[in-house]
């Protein structure tokens, strides 16, 4: 058997695997299409999602038709599909729990009705295929292993596989299963950075550990909207974030947003605004782990770089690479980008978001002498630079940028309301009356609405947060005025850009942006307009692919999830809105 062809999938049929250190997509036909390791920024284990040609697939042999669904509050997936003798199936899970330096993934596959044909191929290359599975060798329990540049391998349950001819970096080791009704095979595969190894559990004790650690996840969901999707977004985010607290963006690099725009980023990194929008929605429903996590990455970061705050970090808190470009093609329509220039810019609204994460969990109760040390530092950055243009929400040229301003406003207030003293909280509330008198007088349009920058009087979907999160009052005629303008000017069919990008037509430039989305259902809720904000909720959440994973943007022509996957943040307000709408 040679090794298999690997092409890509369009997004939305992609699942993601996650122990919090590392991910896997999974592609319809059985294929492991991406996975980074040691750890989220690290080099590729599986790269053919960028063009590259290491995967691990399990697939029918034959015709068949795929579907697949993730066990209640994990993610542990299921591959199912329907052949022409009966029906297979692989249940496929990161196992837990993790550590920064070992991961191992589970695979069993099962003849759930009839016999099965299956055929798998391993074909893993580390550091985006630059280094092949050098050293292979089969031990005397049949297990294989292997080098992989700083990566030790070992394959458990394919004592049957045989390697393909040809270099290392070509090589795959390949095999035929053929399972009789209700029979079951796992497949174990250890990966252990610079060491061998350890040894390793049974495969079954392997899955009830990782069961049993998803288990104590998933909080309580049943008042929400859409329980089912609001536990899977949490489910989504834990996965996503790692045990130092922080979390990943995206799992993905390169994932174009248009096709061969150039627009290819790296979302590896754990973003302190997509933190405190995931701690702040987890906040809405409790004081589950995932708020303190934020709150933990958070406050570590600022006290540690206090005004020069980077606008994100690796998962380990280092500083984000800069962005180069691999050898490889990339998916289709993108580049192969790794790194982020984001390390670079000042990002004002960091500072009030921050504020506003702390404000939540100081609202439960969770925030401890360094977490109000770090509140204070934040107002001391934002008394200090909230004049100097900075790169804001969307990371663009340095501006005046209004959103920045009016969310650091809301940051003062809502921490001002929480502050055991008094009077800091005065000075709070002045600074935050200082920064909207400053809006106001010099970006406001003529409209009567906000304008996106001092010098850019277009409208801009991240104004609807100046009354969402309490910078001015939701019946402020700014607001109203906002709100009207974002929803006649900036949506489509149900759906929100962030603005009107390079003067085309909506939906040219870019997708639609479900993060806006989701703020237009929280802005019409808060003006009491439930219908109307249900009708944004149901149309957003709608925009996932088939295992629920939501990109960041949405292509509203052809139907089809667009940029890296998947977008933490967009989870975050899908959470948030399933919380709020249902107290509404």
């Amino acid at each position: 058997m040679s090794r298999p062809a690997t092409f890509p999938h369009a997004l939305r049929d992609y699942a993601l695997l996650a122990d919090g250190e590392r991910g896997v997509l999974v592609g319809p036909r059985g294929d492991f299409a991406w996975m980074c390791f040691p750890r989220w920024h690290d080099g590729a284990i599986f790269s053919s999602l960028v063009g590259g040609v290491s995967s691990y697939t399990v697939a029918p042999r034959g015709r068949f038709v795929w579907g697949g669904y993730y066990e209640p509050g994990t993610l542990i997936w299921r591959s199912r599909w329907v052949t022409e003798e009966g029906v297979v199936e692989c249940r496929e899970a990161l196992a837990l729990p993790s550590t920064p330096k070992r991961a191992i993934v589970l695979r069993r596959i099962a003849a759930v009705r009839g016999p099965a044909r299956v055929q798998v191929a391993l074909a893993a290359g580390a550091e985006f295929d630059r280094h092949g599975m050098a050293r292979l060798r089969q031990d005397e329990d049949g297990a294989w292993s292997a080098e992989l540049g700083e990566t030790r391998m070992r394959w458990l349950g394919a004592a049957e596989a045989k390697p393909t001819d040809g270099t290392s970096r070509e090589r795959a080791l390949t095999m035929e299963l053929e399972l009789e009704p209700g029979e079951e095979r796992d497949l174990v595969l250890a990966l252990q950075h610079r060491e061998a190894p350890a040894p390793l559990h049974p495969a079954g004790e392997l899955w009830d550990a990782t069961e049993e650690e998803w288990k104590g996840r998933a909080p309580d969901v049943g008042g929400c909207l859409g329980p089912r999707d609001a536990e899977h977004a949490y489910v989504v985010m834990s996965g996503l974030t790692a045990e130092s607290g922080a979390m990943v963006a995206a799992a993905t690099t390169s994932l174009p947003e248009r096709a061969e725009r150039g627009r290819n980023y790296d979302y590896r990194y754990a973003w302190v605004r997509d933190q405190c929008y995931a701690g702040q929605a987890v906040a809405a429903l409790g004081p589950h782990p995932l708020m303190d996590d934020a709150v933990r990455f958070a406050v570590a970061r600022l006290l540690a770089d206090g005004p020069d705050l980077m606008p994100a970090y690796t998962v380990a808190g280092k500083p984000v690479p800069q962005e180069k470009r691999l050898s490889l093609p990339g998916f289709p329509g993108g580049e192969d980008i790794v790194g982020n220039r984001v390390r670079d810019q000042f990002q004002l609204d960091a500072f009030g978001e921050i504020l506003l994460l702390l404000a939540a969990a100081a609202g439960h109760d969770h925030l401890d002498a360094d977490g109000w040390r770090a509140a204070e530092l934040a107002v001391e950055t934002i008394e200090q630079r909230w004049q100097q243009p900075d790169a804001g929400i969307w990371e663009l040229e340095p501006a005046l940028w209004t959103h920045s301003r009016l969310i650091c406003a809301a940051g003062l207030r809502a921490i001002a309301a929480c502050s055991p003293g008094q009077e800091q909280p005065a000075a709070w509330l002045a600074l935050a009356d200082r920064l909207v008198a400053e809006c106001s007088a010099t970006a406001l349009h003529r409209a009567g609405r906000w304008q996106r920058a001092v010098e850019d009087p277009r409208l801009d979907a991240s104004l609807l947060l100046a009354a969402i999160r309490g910078a001015v009052p939701a019946d402020d005629p700014r607001s109203l005025a906002t709100l009207r303008a974002v929803a006649d000017e900036l949506t489509e069919d149900g759906y929100c850009y962030r603005f009107k990008a390079e003067e085309l037509p909506l939906g040219q430039a870019e997708g639609a942006f479900l993060l806006c989305g989701f703020w237009l259902a929280l802005a019409h809720a808060q003006q009491g307009d439930m219908p109307l904000a249900l009708a944004w909720f149901e149309r957003n959440r709608a925009a996932c692919g088939t295992p629920g994973l939501f990109s960041e943007e949405f292509d509203v022509r052809q139907r089809q999830l667009r940029g890296n996957l998947p977008q933490a943040f967009v989870h975050a307000l899908m959470l948030e809105c399933a919380v709020k709408l249902a107290d509404g």
